[in-house]
């Protein structure tokens, strides 16, 4: 994994001013996956979108961890539906394309 695709856990703390034992909870629930590297840990920048989502479900909204779980699974599994949704509508389309021609 490259260095530049990092980002170090003090650093959004700080940013965001938020606890530490904050991101190692939604780590410890599996919503986030913290890398260890000697002594520092850090987060893959393609997760930030998500954990700034859990930040302000939390900070913002009052919501606690239990909460901000069922939130996620709740998105997860709406996107799965979506995406099974539109696929269905392609294949529908497609057969009613292929009826007319």
């Amino acid at each position: 994994m490259k260095q530049e695709n990092l980002i170090a856990l003090t650093e959004i703390c700080t940013h965001h001013q938020i606890e530490v034992s904050f991101i190692h909870s939604l780590n410890e629930s599996g919503l986030i996956e913290l890398i260890s590297i000697e002594h520092d840990i850090f987060i893959i920048d393609n997760q930030l979108a998500q954990l700034e989502q859990y930040i302000d479900f939390h900070y913002t909204l009052g919501i606690n961890l239990e909460g901000i779980e069922t939130i996620s699974h709740l998105l997860h599994r709406m996107n799965t539906l979506e995406a099974e949704l539109s696929k269905l509508k392609n294949t529908v389309l497609f057969h009613e394309e292929a009826k007319q021609h």
